[in-house]
């Protein structure tokens, strides 16, 4: 089971490292795959060492050394790889030219880490962290046709095989008379135990899942629509039975293919699900329980006192939070705002120069990450998201009634 703290700090890292850039390729990131040897990870980077000889720029080249030196040095404190593995960032952050403020970043991944990466560019290469985070949404897979079945999951991006089941029904015979239809009744007997078999499977893969969207089915023939349609599956499953899709295979590459092919239903309920969560947003707005706000100002307040459920932010949502100077009086200020709004001193009325910046969805994103508020982005395509973008792009639903 994955730590749900670990991957509230590994979101807050990514968004960190994304917005790092460097002045040239000078930012270093080290991915080394869980059970790989550290020593032939460190020797690989003392040779990357001696190829960056080769730059000619002096202060990038030295940046790069320094970053590296200090992967290494990190590494020599473990005596084995972490059990999932490692990644490493390291490079000179300073925004000042000719200034080197060397920082370092290491964290052992939520899950096994896979990849083995060396990598010197101008930012940081977080991907890998970043499919570990996503909100991986839960498909079950079937393959079958007469002669085997394969169940599997679609958990984000990853398809994990359950279990492959061959089945003992032969295939027709050309013996005619009455034979040919007691060999008929034999094989038709055969084919029923093995979907109840295939059926046994499902029921054990998928029932209970909390996390399961729907369930795919394909194969090459009618058995995969007989399945679905003559009762083999538990009624509860049948529910949830996304689309029958025609594939040619019913082993492990017939999961890929299944897929592949799905893409239309796969997507289709991704939308589904942002259009009910908006939906209910809009349902509470109506009602007069209170429990629906919108607009920043009311978002904010709920939010820093722990008060909201389900935090909705549109993907356009650019408000900025930054540090304001005033150049007439001296005072300064920090404001949430539009970009392209004028910012005005409190003060004396003089426009102020602005200092530091920032995204402000950065900021709600890691209020409600402490506080363990359900945060959801979505976009602006559907009906319900551009409604929720003329309401300013930020909104939610209240845990209990309150003044709001």
């Amino acid at each position: 089971m994955v730590n749900e703290t670990k991957i509230v700090e590994l979101k807050k890292l990514i968004r960190i490292l994304k917005k790092i850039r460097g002045r040239h390729t000078e930012l270093v990131t080290v991915y080394v795959p869980a059970g790989y040897n550290l020593i032939e990870i460190i020797n690989q980077l003392k040779s990357e060492g001696s190829t960056t000889q080769n730059i000619k720029s002096k202060s990038t080249r030295n940046n790069v050394l320094d970053a590296l030196d200090k992967i290494i040095q990190h590494l020599r404190l473990y005596r084995e790889t972490p059990e999932n593995g490692l990644a490493l960032f390291a490079g000179n952050v300073s925004e000042t030219e000719g200034a080197q403020k060397l920082d370092l970043w290491a964290i052992e991944p939520p899950e096994k880490m896979q990849n083995k990466l060396y990598w010197c560019d101008q930012q940081f290469v977080v991907e890998p962290l970043e499919e570990m985070v996503k909100d991986k949404e839960v498909y079950g897979l079937l393959a079958v046709d007469k002669s085997e079945a394969t169940i599997g999951y679609l958990i984000g991006k990853k398809i994990v095989v359950f279990k492959h089941i061959e089945s003992l029904v032969p295939g027709k015979t050309a013996a005619g008379g009455w034979s040919q239809a007691r060999y008929d009744r034999i094989r038709a007997g055969l084919l029923n135990d093995f979907l109840k078999e295939v059926s046994d499977a499902a029921t054990q893969a998928f029932l209970g899942k909390k996390e399961l969207i729907g369930i795919i089915v394909g194969g090459p023939g009618p058995v995969k629509d007989d399945f679905v349609k003559d009762g083999y599956m538990h009624y509860e499953l049948q529910k949830k039975v996304a689309g029958v899709i025609d594939i040619s295979y019913t082993n492990e590459p017939g999961l890929h293919e299944l897929v592949n092919r799905a893409q239309k239903i796969l997507v289709s309920a991704a939308v589904t699900k942002e259009i009910e969560l908006m939906k209910m947003f809009f349902t509470e707005l109506q009602k007069d329980t209170g429990l629906g706000i919108y607009g920043w100002v009311k978002i904010k307040e709920a939010l820093e006192n722990g008060m909201l459920q389900k935090l909705i932010i549109s993907e356009d949502f650019d408000w900025l939070r930054s540090k304001f100077k005033c150049g007439s009086c001296g005072n300064e200020e920090t404001r949430d705002y539009k970009p392209n709004d004028k910012q005005l001193c409190s003060k004396c009325r003089m426009e102020m120069r602005t200092v530091s910046s920032e995204d402000l969805i950065d900021v709600v994103i890691t209020t409600a990450e402490d506080f363990k508020t359900e945060y959801h982005i979505v976009s602006s395509s559907t009906r319900e998201g551009a409604q929720l973008k003329e309401l300013g792009g930020i909104g939610g639903i209240l845990r209990y009634k309150t003044k709001y």
